[in-house]
C-alpha cells in the first residue's frame, strides 16, 4: 500500500506544495512545529532514508538545501535559521523535516503542533515558493 507521501506525490490527496522537480517534492507539514515547517521527500517510495541509493540520498539533501534557503528568506526576522530533522518513524517514506527555529527547543517533536487554516497554509506555501530557486 502506498504511503500518504506517495499519495501526495501522485496527487491522489492534496497538499500545500512548495516545490518539486522530477525526483523530489517539498510540501508543508499539516501538523507543524512552526510556521513554514516543510517536508522534503523523494518521489520514489523508500521507507528508510538510509536505504536510498547514494545518488538519490545526495539529491534529496541538495533539493532540501534549496528549500531551506527559500524558507530562510521567507521567514526572515521570524526565525534565525531552518533546522533539520530526520526521524523516520511517523510515515514509512523517507523524508526530511525543515523547521524554522530560533533555538533548539523549537524542533522538539513532543511539543503541541500548531494549527493553521487552509488559507494560511496556502499563503505560507505561496510565500516560500517565491524564494525557491531550482
Amino acid at each position: 500500500m502506498s504511503s500518504i507521501f506517495t499519495k501526495i506525490a501522485n496527487r491522489e490527496i492534496p497538499a500545500y506544495i512548495v516545490a518539486e522537480d522530477e525526483n523530489y517534492l517539498a510540501f508543508l507539514d499539516i501538523n507543524p512545529l512552526a510556521k513554514a515547517h516543510t517536508l522534503v521527500i523523494p518521489k520514489k517510495e523508500v521507507s528508510y532514508i538510509f536505504d536510498l541509493d547514494d545518488e538519490s540520498l545526495a539529491g534529496l539533501w541538495i533539493f532540501a538545501k534549496k528549500i531551506a534557503k527559500a524558507i530562510d528568506k521567507y521567514m526572515q526576522g521570524e526565525a534565525i535559521r531552518t533546522g533539520v530533522a530526520v526521524v523516520g518513524l511517523e510515515v514509512p517514506h523517507a523524508h526530511i523535516h525543515l523547521v524554522p527555529i530560533k533555538n533548539i527547543t523549537d524542533i522538539d517533536f513532543a511539543k503541541p503542533k500548531l494549527k493553521f487554516s487552509s488559507e494560511e497554509l496556502q499563503s505560507i506555501a505561496e510565500g516560500i515558493k517565491k524564494f525557491v530557486e531550482l
